[in-house]
C-alpha cells in the first residue's frame, strides 16, 4: 500500500510507457494520462476494486478520479461484473435493437427531464450530435459557449474567447480552421449581461447555446443562483434550444444530475441534454436527449441525420444500466458524505498550514482553488 514517505516502485510503468511511446502518440491514448500537469512516471494499471488500483508494479492507490468520472459505484462492483460478463457471453454487437437499450433509455427518461434519448459511444458524439440536432430543428448557425467549458473534442466547440464582451471564436487548437469556430460565440461564465448582449446582436441566427450544467472541467465553477433558468428562459425568449452538457454531471452530483439541483426545483428544463460517465458504467457510452419534439427532427423519424454503429452496444447498455439501478438514494447519501469528508480534510489542512483556499461544490462534486476569492468564472 502507497502511503506517506513509503516509496514506490515504478519501473514496471516507465517500461510500458517507453513501449507505448514508440506506437502510441505520447504514449497515451487520452492526453491528460501521459502526467504532465503532475509530472513522474504515468502509472500503468492492472486491477481495480472498489476505491483501489493496483499498478504493474504492485503498488496499491486510494482512487479519488473514478476514471474521470464514470466509477460512482468504485471499481469491479460484482453485480455489475455479473450483468457485463452475463451479456457478453450473449455476444458484443449485433447491428440491431436490443432490450438493454430500450430499458437504459427508460431509466434515463425517468430520472431526468427529456423525453426521448439517442445513445452514442462517447460525450463528444453527444454533444456534436446535439448541436447538429438544434441547428437543424431551428434552421440557425449561429452557437454559444462559455470560456472554460469543454465539450468534447468538436472543431467548433474547441474554441477560445477572442477580444471583447460577445466575440466570435478563435480556434483552440492546431489543427481547427477559423472556418470551424467562426459560428461560435465564447462568452464568460456567470455573466448575465454578456449573454444578453450576445443574443441581443445576434439572436436571430443563434441555434443554441450550450453549458456545462454545472462546469468541472474548469475546477468546480457553480452557477450562480437562478443561472441556468436564466439560460434557458433567454434561449427560449429567442427561439434558440438550450443544451445542458451532464456528460460530467449526469447521475453524478445527484440522482438526476445538476437538474435534480436547479431545474427540478425551479420548474424549468433544458432544451436538450448530454449524457456520459457514469450512465456507461465504465464503458464507452454517452446520450443525449430533449423534448420529443426536438427529438422528432432526429433521422428515421426526421431530416437530421445522425448514426453508429456501436450505439447502444448491448454490452455498454448493460453495464449502465445496472449500474443506474444500483446507484439508490442511499448511494448518494453515502458519496456525499464521502465528499464532505473529504472537503473538511482539505480544507482544514491547508487553513492550518496558511494556504489561501476556496472549496467549490455542485452536488457531490468539488475542487480546490489556491485563491481567497470565490471563482465565477474561467478568469478567475
Amino acid at each position: 500500500m502507497v502511503g506517506h514517505n513509503v516509496p514506490v516502485t515504478t519501473q514496471a510503468s516507465a517500461d510500458l510507457f517507453a513501449r507505448a511511446r514508440a506506437v502510441t502518440p505520447g504514449g497515451v491514448n487520452s492526453p491528460v494520462r501521459a502526467f504532465n500537469a503532475v509530472g513522474g512516471t504515468p502509472r500503468f494499471i492492472r486491477s481495480a476494486a472498489g476505491a483501489w488500483l493496483t499498478d504493474v508494479d504492485g503498488n496499491d492507490y486510494v482512487d479519488l478520479i473514478c476514471s474521470w468520472g464514470p466509477m460512482l459505484l468504485g471499481h469491479a462492483h460484482p453485480e455489475v461484473q455479473a450483468a457485463v460478463s452475463a451479456a457478453v457471453a450473449r455476444g458484443t454487437s449485433y447491428g440491431t435493437p436490443t432490450e438493454p437499450e430500450v430499458e437504459l433509455a427508460e431509466e434515463i427518461v425517468a430520472r431526468t427531464p427529456v423525453d426521448k434519448v439517442r445513445f452514442v459511444s462517447s460525450g463528444t458524439e453527444a454533444t456534436m450530435s446535439a448541436i447538429r440536432l438544434a441547428r437543424g430543428v431551428t434552421g440557425r448557425d449561429f452557437v454559444v459557449k462559455f470560456a472554460g467549458c469543454y465539450h468534447g473534442h468538436v472543431d467548433s466547440l474547441l474554441a477560445s474567447a477572442g477580444s471583447g464582451l460577445a466575440t466570435f471564436a478563435v480556434p483552440g487548437t492546431p489543427g481547427v480552421p477559423a472556418s470551424s469556430t467562426e459560428l461560435t460565440l465564447v462568452l464568460p461564465y456567470n455573466d448575465r449581461a454578456a449573454v444578453e448582449a450576445a443574443f441581443a446582436e445576434h439572436g436571430d441566427r443563434i441555434a443554441c447555446l450550450i453549458s456545462e450544467a454545472a462546469p468541472g472541467n474548469m475546477g468546480v465553477v457553480p452557477p450562480e443562483p437562478g443561472f441556468n433558468r436564466f439560460l434557458a428562459e433567454t434561449c427560449r425568449a429567442h427561439g434558440a434550444l438550450f443544451i445542458s452538457d451532464e456528460v460530467m454531471t449526469g447521475f453524478r452530483v445527484t440522482r438526476q444530475g445538476q437538474w435534480g439541483l436547479d431545474g427540478a426545483v425551479e420548474g424549468w428544463r433544458p432544451d436538450l441534454v448530454t449524457f456520459g460517465k457514469v450512465m456507461g458504467g465504465g464503458f464507452p457510452a454517452a446520450a443525449f436527449g430533449g423534448r420529443a419534439d426536438v427529438m422528432g427532427h432526429l433521422a428515421p423519424e426526421g431530416p437530421v441525420y445522425q448514426a453508429g454503429t456501436l450505439s447502444g452496444n448491448p454490452v455498454a447498455t448493460t453495464a449502465g444500466l445496472t449500474t443506474l439501478r444500483l446507484a439508490t438514494d442511499d448511494v448518494y447519501a453515502h458519496v456525499g458524505q464521502v465528499a464532505d469528508t473529504i472537503r473538511t480534510a482539505a480544507a482544514e489542512a491547508l487553513s492550518a498550514a496558511g494556504v489561501p483556499h476556496v472549496v467549490q461544490s455542485s452536488g457531490t462534486m468539488f475542487s480546490v482553488f489556491f485563491t481567497a476569492e470565490p471563482v465565477r468564472d474561467f478568469a478567475g
